[in-house]
Order: structure tokens, then C-alpha cells, then sequence
């Protein structure tokens, strides 16, 4: 796919990999609109690429589609999305589970992908096709024993997409994922010292984006692309499901 005069909502584009996605994508000749709960960054990030900012909480479905109607009322169409907005769990499994910080993490990270991908799909349908890329993580292709349920919501992003790529293939639209390892963003801050004490290097947020811009121009459908540092980005190679025998005799 050709970037160049396309428009692009980024959601989560106000900071880390949204903000690195919106500058790429603005480099290669995209329109786009930046969406995100942060009313002082937002408008900042828009304004360096002539875009536009659109207040949303993607946990809220009538939020997402509002953020789509305003996309086509100034843009007149939509081709590229990219589903990023995502935040830290906050809680665990045992004493310290909070219904609330729990409900948040679920309603960002997952129901923020489905009711982005299901706001976006009418506007793709429209123009033909276009190019979905969510943002999962590593934590979505394997356990992450010190956050069970960041775990539990990437690891349903990447099942959404898988099953969403060949879902979706009559109409055109792609739908991919990527996987990063730790990389630059509000969600590690908490942790980020941490890490780097471990010897764990931090993932440029750009280089995440990279990744990203490359499944917009690719042809792939239904993959998850892992980033990690000093390695080409790729997809990853899920084994397949084991298939049914025969009884015996």
C-alpha cells in the first residue's frame, strides 16, 4: 500500500509508539488524526504533523465511532488505523486485585481494539479496503508471570487478529499486529529503572513504529510481528493446533 495521501487514525498518538507512529506515517505523505485522552500533548503532536486531534476514550464504543464520523467529516475518508492506545494493569490476581484498575486495563487494551477495528470497518469498507495494525505485545505471545492480566488482554489482541486477517480478506482490509518487547512508553515508566538494572535495553519507540509502517505497506494479513532488540522484526511462527486421530482399529 501506497501511504502517501492516505488518512490515518492513531489511537494512543499522543505519546511513545502512537506519537512515533503519527510522525512516520505524517513523513511518508499520511494525513493523520491523532486520537487520545491527553487534551495538552494530543493537540501538540497533531499540530507538528498539520493533523488533527480528537479527544476519545477507547473503552467507550460510542467514543470510537464519534472518533471515526469526525475522521470522514474532515478528512473524507479513512484508510490506515492503527489501534494503539494502552495502558498497565495495576493490579494482580491475589490481595492486591482491584475490580476497577482491572475493568481499565480490560477495557483499554482489549475492548479498545474491538470497538476501534468495529467503529473503523464501514469507513474501510467504503473506500475499498485499507490496513489495520493493533498494538499487542511480546506479552501477548507468551506468558508474563509478574502481570497475569496485561497477559490476558494482549494475548486476546493477537488472537483477535489472527482470526480478523483471513476474516476480513473479501473486503480488502488487513489487520496485523505488533508485538513489542519493552519498549519507550508511559507504560514502562514505572518499571523502566528497574529493567535497565537488569541489563534490559529499552526498545526505541521509532523503531516500533517502523514495524508498524511496514505492515501498513505490506500485503500480510492475520500476523503478529515481534520487535526486539538487535533482531529484525518478524512475524511470529505459531504451531499449529494439534488435529484429531482416528479411534484405534
Amino acid at each position: 500500500m501506497e501511504i502517501d495521501g492516505k488518512v490515518a487514525l492513531v489511537t494512543g498518538g499522543a505519546s511513545g509508539i502512537g506519537r512515533a507512529t503519527v510522525m512516520a506515517l505524517a513523513q511518508r505523505g499520511a494525513r493523520v488524526v491523532v486520537a487520545d485522552l491527553d487534551a495538552v500533548e494530543g493537540p501538540k503532536v497533531a499540530a507538528a504533523v498539520n493533523g488533527e486531534f480528537i479527544a476519545t476514550d477507547v473503552s467507550d464504543l460510542e467514543a470510537c465511532r464519534r472518533a471515526v464520523e469526525r475522521v470522514l467529516e474532515h478528512w473524507g475518508g479513512l484508510d490506515l488505523v492503527h489501534l494503539n492506545a494502552g495502558v498497565s494493569t495495576g493490579c494482580g490476581l491475589g490481595e492486591d486485585f482491584e475490580l476497577a484498575s482491572y475493568r481499565r486495563a480490560m477495557g483499554v487494551n482489549l475492548d479498545g481494539v474491538v470497538f476501534g477495528l468495529h467503529a473503523a470497518l464501514p469507513a474501510l469498507r467504503s473506500r475499498g479496503g485499507g490496513a489495520v495494525v493493533a498494538t499487542a505485545s511480546l506479552a501477548g505471545l507468551t506468558g508474563m508471570p509478574f502481570d497475569p492480566v496485561y497477559t490476558a488482554n494482549k494475548h486476546a489482541v493477537v488472537g483477535l487478529v489472527r482470526a480478523a486477517g483471513p476474516a476480513l480478506a473479501a473486503d480488502r482490509i488487513r489487520v496485523n499486529a505488533v508485538c513489542p518487547g519493552f519498549a519507550e512508553s508511559k507504560i514502562i515508566e514505572p518499571i523502566r529503572e528497574g529493567l535497565i538494572a537488569q541489563g534490559l535495553e529499552i526498545i526505541p519507540a521509532e523503531t516500533v513504529a517502523q514495524t508498524v509502517v511496514g505492515l501498513f505497506e505490506g500485503e500480510m494479513s492475520g500476523e503478529c510481528w515481534f520487535v526486539q532488540p538487535g533482531r529484525p522484526s518478524e512475524p511470529f511462527g505459531f504451531r499449529g493446533v494439534p488435529g484429531p486421530r482416528a479411534a484405534a482399529g
